[in-house]
């Protein structure tokens, strides 16, 4: 270990990662309309240095500089008086130097009028940025869904990707304010790849389309085999109608959104409870909200298991509430007394703040019994 390696550790310093080489995109196929004045540039000073070299008795160095400045038209004038065959000589390299700039400079502003290379730059650029991304969402498909749920994944801090295959995904980045963004197949391999899915927490895929969603799914699943991943990713889809809900869930989805059955759903709740119309709105959804409902999963060497609900003092020692449990078996249990047992492996919905959710979750986690209960 050099000693520059050992000073990082030392530090801690992390170093930022970078994407594999063979997914960023390459410029140089790019530049080949380039060759011609690179080898005409060469030529030329190639001929001007033997020239001055045999027409005026230069040295090589003094021949090589003299071609230079002539070639590129600075005005340096003379280095030393030139013959008449030598300034002849020079009229004739200056007019073969602006030439080959202006070829040059034609071919440069025709490549960037194509777009190309400005587009592969900011390629590159922004799978920089995303191999920099840990524990962020997928989300593939631009449309309507996608716009609102990007909006409350900006409000919630989670970062996340837009991947789209039509060229339009630039201008609607700018409009809706994507950090990270791809023009590409979404059920693609490398599109997967170059979107950091191997660090990735999960995928949303909000296509109208059936098929766009069942490939997705398929391909996701795919790649967690095919890369060996620890964990499997967590899979949100949308579907029109419950056949294709349960299509969606037998290949691979974790969750599958029906917005024909959620408009339902709320249009019947308003309809028989008009006071409570913005109940979930106004204290689960809102990301500035400090209540909170979250699962808890309660770990087998956890020191609650096999207690009663209140002999673990939840309420009292984090100020939240456990509305329901679910048992292992799947078995749900709403709104618990105080003599339910806690079992093993078993899932607490919790409602409160966002702090005392955290600190429940920190207790249930612990496999020795808190000192705090001996206050309580």
């Amino acid at each position: 270990m050099n000693l520059l390696a050992r000073i990082r550790n030392f530090l801690n310093w992390e170093i930022a990662p970078k994407p594999d080489p063979k997914l960023l995109p390459e410029f140089y196929p790019h530049l080949k309309a380039f060759r011609l004045p690179l080898i005409l540039t060469v030529l030329v000073m190639l001929v001007g240095t033997v020239g001055y070299v045999l027409i005026d008795n230069f040295t090589v160095m003094d021949a090589i500089y003299q071609t230079a400045i002539t070639f590129t038209t600075v005005g340096f004038g003379e280095m030393v008086p030139l013959s008449v065959n030598g300034r002849i000589f020079t009229i004739n390299l200056i007019i073969a130097g602006f030439a080959v700039f202006s070829s040059a400079l034609g071919i440069l502003v025709t490549e960037i009028s194509k777009g190309t290379i400005v587009a592969i730059f900011k390629e590159r650029s922004m799978l920089y940025k995303i191999a920099r991304l840990k524990k962020h969402f997928v989300v593939c498909y631009h449309n309507e869904y996608s716009i609102e749920v990007t909006k409350q994944l900006r409000k919630n801090h989670i970062p996340f990707i837009v991947i789209d295959p039509r060229e339009e995904i630039h201008k609607w980045a700018l409009e809706n304010k994507y950090p990270h963004y791809l023009q590409a197949e979404p059920h693609a391999e490398l599109a997967m790849l170059k979107a950091h899915l191997s660090s990735a927490k999960g995928l949303i895929t909000l296509s109208a389309s059936l098929a766009d969603n069942i490939a997705l799914i398929a391909s996701v699943r795919l790649f967690e085999k095919e890369h060996f991943l620890p964990r499997p990713y967590y899979v949100i889809s949308a579907a029109e109608n419950m056949s294709d809900v349960e299509k969606l869930k037998k290949l691979g989805a974790d969750t599958v959104v029906s917005p024909t059955k959620l408009t339902a759903q709320r249009v019947s709740a308003m309809a028989a409870r008009p006071d409570m119309e913005n109940l979930l709105e106004e204290f689960l959804y809102k990301s500035d909200n400090p209540l909170d409902m979250q699962e808890i999963e309660v770990p087998r060497y956890s020191w609650a298991v096999l207690k009663k609900l209140r002999e673990t003092h939840i309420r009292e020692m984090t100020n939240t509430s456990v509305v329901g449990i679910t048992h292992k078996d799947g078995k749900f249990i709403t709104m618990p007394k105080g003599d339910t047992l806690i079992m093993s492996e078993s899932k607490l919905l919790v409602i409160g703040t966002q702090d005392g959710i955290k600190i429940t979750r920190e207790l249930m986690r612990k496999r020795v019994k808190p000192k705090e209960l001996k206050f309580v």
